[in-house]
This record gives structure tokens, sequence and C-alpha cells, in this order.
């Protein structure tokens, strides 16, 4: 275990991951089924995948069909960050992947949404952000969790994308309750003002990273604040959308 700066405990992914590859059997991260593969899911999951496709290239909002690839709500009230990319939606095996790592601490599931995302995110044709940066938590529940969700996929997605990644550069200045359970205007009201920025982002192209992205309230926040500290892009990165 490590120690971080406020003194709490901190959960080492990369100790974790090894230790379960030495005393596990090669399985699927899903079904439990066996892999014959490098890959963390067998054939047959990646089959029944629910990907986010079509989806709205502002917030990544899944679109029953694609006409102009914006959906009404960002072509009325434009976000303040530029386009958001999601590979899943979120249901099913996705959902249960995201909260095995959230809850479960299970880091062999953020190699898997982590390199899901790279895959999909090397698709694109437009230059990539310069910097990662991962949505934070506060630190009274980082010491509760022992790590960040959010953090342990980005680390994924920068190294394998050779990216830096800042994630002492977002903070949240104060403890907000938990969003679950919260209707979309209670969850911004929850979120106001609840992020402070280093101002190095300031006119540089930025990736926020998050696990999961429901009403969008803490990543448009966030997404905010970056706007403020002058930030030049800001894009989405997210494993999969509600």
């Amino acid at each position: 275990m490590a120690v971080n700066h406020d003194g709490a405990m901190m959960v080492d992914s990369r100790f974790r991951r090894f230790f379960r590859s030495i005393v596990a059997a090669p399985e699927c991260l899903l079904c439990a089924g066996a892999i014959t593969s490098e890959h963390l899911i067998c054939r047959g999951c990646q089959a029944d995948l629910p990907r986010n496709e079509p989806a709205c290239l502002c917030c990544a909002q899944s679109l029953s069909v694609a006409p102009s690839r914006i959906c009404a709500d960002c072509i009325e009230k434009p976000p303040p960050f530029d386009r958001a990319f999601a590979p899943f939606r979120y249901r099913g095996a996705v959902a249960q992947a995201v909260q095995s790592l959230k809850y479960n601490a299970n880091f062999l599931t953020a190699d898997w949404l982590g390199e899901a995302m790279i895959e999909r995110i090397r698709l694109r044709a437009e230059p990539l952000p310069q910097i990662v940066i991962p949505v934070p938590l506060h630190r009274a529940r980082l010491r509760e969790r022992g790590f960040n969700q959010a953090q342990e996929i980005a680390k994924v997605v920068a190294r394998g994308l050779q990216l830096p990644l800042e994630p002492n550069w977002a903070r949240r200045t104060r403890s907000t309750i938990d969003q679950i359970g919260l209707n979309a205007v209670q969850r911004r009201r929850n979120l106001k003002g609840a992020f402070a920025i280093d101002g190095r982002v300031a006119g540089l192209h930025v990736a926020l990273v998050d696990d999961v992205m429901t009403t969008g309230s803490t990543l448009t926040e966030l997404a905010r604040a970056c706007r403020k500290a002058g930030a030049e892009s800001i894009e989405l990165w997210i494993t999969a959308r509600a």
C-alpha cells in the first residue's frame, strides 16, 4: 500500500493486477468463461457489448437515428465542452463491469475499459488532446474508497495513447453528496463550483476522463471550470453513457 499526501492508505493497482494475474486462471471478465487470447473478455461477450452507436458527437448521448450527429439538446444549448466519446452504453455487462471496478476494486476491469476507450479513440481523424485529466474525488471520498476509478481508467488511456496524465490539475474544493437518486437539477446544484483547475490548462487541448456519464452534471461542471481556467478545447472521454 502507498500513502497519499493526506495520509490515506491507497490501493496500489499495479500490485493488485499482478496478484490477480498469477493466482487466477484466465477467464472472461464479464462471463467468467474461458479465454484463449490476450484479450480480457471472450469473443461472445465482445459480440454482445452495448456499443454506443450512433451517438451525438458533442455529448455522446445515444441517438435512434443520426441525420446530423448532433442531438437537439446540444444544438439548443451547447455545453462547455467541445465533444465527447463513449464506446459503450451503460447497461448490461458494461454496467456490471463499471460497478465491479468502482465498488469491488477490480482493476483488471479498468484495464479493459481503458483499452476499449483507446480502441474507439484511435478511429478518429482529429488531433489528440495534449493532456489527460481524470475527474477527481474529494479527499474524504478518496480516503474512504482508497482509489479513484476515473484515474485508474485514465492511467490506461494516457499510457496507451502516450499522452501526459495530470491527475493533480483538477481537484474538488468541497465534498458533495452522492449523485445517485438526484434529479438533473439537484445534480447541477450539488456540483456548482465544486471544482478548481490548475491554470496550466490555459491554451491547451484537454481530455477529461470518467467512468460513466449520466446526466452529465459532473463533467459539465468540471469542463466549465477548465474553460474558465483558459482551456482552449475540451473533450470528454467516458467508458459508458447512460
